[in-house]
């Protein structure tokens, strides 16, 4: 106890168990590496600031400290009005301002019993003042306790300046020390501002509660002054942590919560789409039509639209606005060089005009975006990312080029606005695109992951051909500006090859009818190329090293039982399986059943004629032809066989006709 004769009734009562306690002394150090160890303890001078006597160590495992009582001002310090010192407390009280009333602990009062009486006393003042008669309150009996007079002890001496001797935290959240406080003080900075700005002392959610009256006093000695000279540090709002949505509200989304539109916008809203949020974009999800038979105009259901999409596609021509899609430009010396380190793939000798498909995995081997990156010129490439995923993947880009090769020469521009894609798919994609364009589109001077560019519809573009559906598909980019253009020009020649607009839910079925992953849905953070059997896409004898590769060839990322992407097909062609369902081997096994798996895509195809799923099964690759089971919440237990995460077209020859 610091204090020379505390008394009070925890001090009696801690005599009368038998307590040492020693008095107008500190423990100036604590003793131990990874834990306490012991205590170093000796009689301090608070005036002289200085260690007497000698120094006695206690062995012990824990120190406890307690301290004082500093009341909360800071939602009175937003009238703008400074605090008042007052030296009887110890501490900081609200100052006087009109209209605004401290009661209780906020004045400085601890006692229980009279914190009570005070808010009671302030609110009936508070109602009488407002024009309402004051109630009488029955308050509860408290029993009072006597305690001593606090010690003003706001720094623990040490043998050493503060400077040498070991760390005194003031501020906790953000490790301000006792020493960084001097030497705020010794470079010239006198205004407890400054000396906050400096150590960044009261900066934390806290706003000071628990350290400032220490740093405050701490500074103080240092500058020769008195705590009220020094003054304290103004409190900004919020006095407490405020939720967003507290900070929101109800009625101002679209206010807080941005929203990106493409250039098509407003034709979808026309036609009637449904939209889904997609990395901020608003994306159409799928184009509901009124039934034909429909008397009162009712629109599809998700389900019909969707299958009228998909059949549009497989069997004439779809049309998806792909603007989101990320796009970053990529330029420099160096940049194919940079491509080969953040790809598990070649990109040494891709050439101008060709388009390549590829992987990035995080330096632990597990996938985290896809996409394609095609050569526009020997420097010069265009990376797509996925939607939800072209901030993260410029960010990395940005992070290893900063970090780890900033001797590389190549230079990263994010052109995800600057252009729109419009991508046309299906067997009539070749007929329609060639009615507006003067690229060459014959098979074989346009083949499958070549890119043209030309004009079309009288506009400068760039055109794709890639596909995300097995189909004979192009992406049309042209500058945003004249997306609507180019859009409206291809439904005007569209219409007699049934050119259909589809969405993101079509775009899915689509895809995974092809096995084709869509990252964050097939991936999780712990799926690995050799995972999804994409070890095609994997250069493992390429001559230098590149993000992942240390991480697959550990034995943990080649085992057989790891969990690995296949195709099932639920015995009951009605039914479709829930995404995120368990998969087990015994649906009778005890519970809890051993888990081999979930469903990571599961749609009804209306070219299948039945539901399909795509799944990641352990060791799945060596189970095809096997049963599975799913049993769900409401009882019911699925079936599925395991098959080739390819449904549709697996030699490929649709997308290469």
């Amino acid at each position: 106890d610091a204090r020379a004769n505390p008394d009070g009734e925890l001090v009696e009562q801690a005599r009368a168990q038998g307590i040492r306690i020693i008095t107008g002394s500190a423990v100036i150090e604590a003793r131990g590496d990874t834990r306490v160890s012991g205590a170093r303890v000796s009689k301090v001078d608070l005036e002289g600031f200085r260690v007497v006597g000698e120094v006695e160590t206690l062995a012990c495992d824990t120190i406890a400290s307690s301290g004082g009582y500093s009341p909360v001002i800071h939602l009175a310090s937003h009238t703008g009005a400074r605090p008042t010192w007052r030296e009887d407390l110890l501490a900081f009280v609200p100052s006087l301002v009109k209209g605004v009333s401290a009661a209780g602990g906020a004045q400085g009062i601890t006692a229980t019993a009279e914190v009570l009486a005070d808010g009671v006393a302030a609110g009936r003042q508070a109602a009488s003042d407002a024009g309402f008669e004051a109630a009488s309150v029955c308050l509860p009996q408290v029993a009072a306790r006597r305690d001593g007079a606090a010690c003003a002890l706001y720094q623990v001496p040490h043998e050493k300046a503060a400077l040498r001797a070991p760390k005194q935290f003031v501020d906790l959240q953000n490790d301000v020390t006792a020493a960084g406080i001097e030497l705020a003080t010794r470079e010239g900075f006198e205004s407890i501002e400054h000396v906050k700005r400096y150590t960044a002392m009261g900066f934390g959610t806290d706003q000071g509660k628990l350290g400032n009256i220490n740093g405050m006093a701490v500074a103080a000695r240092c500058l020769g002054k008195s705590i009220p000279e020094v003054g304290t540090t103004v409190f900004r709002p919020n006095y407490t942590p405020v939720t967003f949505g507290a900070i929101v509200g109800r009625h101002c989304r679209e206010l807080f919560d941005p929203e990106r539109y493409t250039p098509m916008h407003q034709w979808h809203v026309e036609q009637g789409a449904e939209f889904e949020d997609v990395g901020q974009w608003k994306r159409p999800w799928y184009f509901p039509q009124v039934r034909p038979d429909a008397a009162n105009g009712e629109r599809e259901s998700m389900a019909e639209a969707v299958a009228r999409e998909c059949l549009a596609v497989r069997e004439a021509v779809g049309i998806l606005d792909a603007s989101t899609l990320g796009k970053i430009d990529i330029q420099g010396p160096d940049a194919r060089e940079f491509l080969g380190r953040v790809y598990t793939n070649k990109w040494a000798k891709l050439a101008p005009g060709r388009v390549r498909y590829g992987l990035m995995c995080r330096d632990d081997g597990m996938v985290f975006d896809d996409g394609t990156t095609s050569c526009l010129g020997e420097n010069h490439f265009l990376m797509t990312t996925t939607t939800g995923g072209a901030a993260g993947v410029l960010e990395w880009l940005e992070l290893w080029h900063q970090t780890e090769w900033p001797e590389l020469q190549v230079y990263f521009t994010s052109v995800t606005d600057h252009w729109a894609t419009m991508t046309i798919t299906g067997p009539e994609a070749r007929k329609l695109l060639a009615e507006l364009t003067d690229i060459d589109l014959d098979r074989e001077a346009f083949t499958f992951m070549d890119w043209r560019e030309g004009r079309v519809a009288d506009v400068p573009a760039r055109v794709f051909r890639i596909s995300f559906t097995g189909e004979l598909a192009y992406e049309i980019n042209v500058q945003a500006n004249y997306a609507q253009h180019v859009w409206d020009a291809l439904f005007a020649h569209g219409e007699k090859y049934g050119l259909t607009p589809y969405g993101t839910e079509t775009m899915h079925v689509l895809r995974a009818e092809k096995g084709f992953i869509i990252a964050g849905q097939e991936t999780d953070g712990s799926v690995t190329p050799e995972d999804l059997g994409m070890q095609w896409c994997v250069g493992y004898d390429k001559p230098f090293s590149w993000i992942g590769q240390r991480a697959l060839t550990r034995p943990d990322t080649s085992r057989t039982d790891r969990k690995q992407l296949v195709g099932l097909r639920p015995r009951d062609p009605k039914v479709v399986l829930e995404e995120g369902a368990q998969i087990v081997l015994d649906p009778n096994h005890a519970i809890p059943m051993p888990m081999v798996g979930h469903v990571t895509s599961s749609y009804y195809s209306p070219t299948l004629g039945s539901g399909f799923a795509l799944a990641v099964v352990k060791g799945g690759q060596h189970k095809m032809g096997e049963t599975v089971y799913l049993p769900m919440a409401d009882g019911q237990t699925h079936e599925a066989d395991i098959v080739s995460p390819v449904f549709i077209d697996p030699k490929g020859e649709r997308q290469n006709v």
